[in-house]
């Protein structure tokens, strides 16, 4: 019986992650425009280099070798190595496994402008390479706030009274938990946990609707990079937790945000006190923001 439950539930599971998929893919035909052709490491196509001025790679983790594993095309190997570039990609890891240093060494050397999103990915390219590395801002804060809510929707599933949201994509441990629940009830809040697949109908939530359960909540709690950033863009009081469990952690990008809008005392273990949750002063963020986006244009 116990072993027929647990396939029933890991179906359920499969079919809510492929429901999310669908959903997402939705979004991007809507909002992104796509080629309908594919590169592969085996693409020769001289025809692409004819046809664009620059290839450009930056993306969330997309040079991450422990999801990618190595795909020489996140480096753009298939273009003219006068028209790669680099915006602002990202590790995601503070090492490169030593496996994967030669071709990475090989790759980060045929790029014509390199830059990355944390410290953390300068310097591996530093030692790799003896290459500098600006370090710029994630791609999602080159839009503003404005921007970002033109393209939300409304969540359907979004709460009329006040509500705590939470975006954990690691474990959330027992005592984290806890103290969610205490914070919701000293403030009276509702919580939402938007990507726990106890809620299966919220797990499903797009990108649109990901935006707008972040601009109307009262208090965003995350282990989330895109949620620190999106939090930082709509100024929305938050609270940055380490993300827990046995996978590799990929806390430089968030140390490199905090400390670029000088928000490091959004991290919990510094949150003194409950009243501190709420009170975050966005007032030098602006500035700040409009540096970034000039230096990184």
């Amino acid at each position: 019986m116990k072993c027929l439950i647990n396939e029933i539930a890991k179906k359920d599971r499969a079919k809510c992650l492929n429901e999310k998929k669908e959903g997402f893919r939705r979004w991007t035909k809507d909002h992104i425009t796509e080629t309908e052709f594919i590169i592969t490491p085996d693409t020769r196509n001289c025809a692409l280099s004819d046809t664009y001025d620059c290839f450009v790679v930056g993306s969330d983790q997309v040079w991450n070798p422990v999801y990618r594993r190595g795909f020489s095309v996140d480096f753009l190997t298939f273009a003219p190595e006068d028209k790669r570039i680099a915006y602002a990609p990202s590790f995601g890891i503070s090492s490169i496994p030593d496996e994967f240093e030669d071709d990475y060494r090989i790759w980060l050397s045929g790029m014509k402008s390199l830059s990355v999103r944390e410290q953390v990915g300068a310097s591996m390219i530093r030692e790799l390479t003896g290459r500098d590395a600006a370090v710029l801002c994630d791609p999602t804060l080159m839009l503003s706030r404005s921007q970002w809510l033109a393209i939300s929707n409304p969540a359907i599933l979004k709460p009329r009274s006040p509500f705590l949201l939470t975006y954990f994509l690691g474990k959330v441990p027992r005592d984290v938990r806890k103290r969610i629940r205490r914070i919701a009830s000293r403030s009276g809040l509702e919580v939402v946990n938007l990507a726990s697949l106890q809620d299966k109908e919220r797990y499903r939530t797009d990108p649109s609707e990901f935006i707008d359960y972040v601009d109307s909540s009262q208090l965003f709690l995350t282990d989330s990079f895109h949620g620190v950033a999106f939090s930082i863009l709509l100024e929305k009081p938050f609270v940055v937790f380490e993300r827990a469990g046995n996978g590799p952690q990929m806390g430089s990008r968030i140390d490199t945000i905090l400390s670029t809008f000088g928000l490091e005392s959004r991290r919990w273990g510094l949150v003194r006190d409950y009243s501190d949750i709420h009170d975050v002063d966005f007032s030098h963020v602006p500035s700040i923001l409009k540096s970034e986006r000039n230096r990184a244009l």
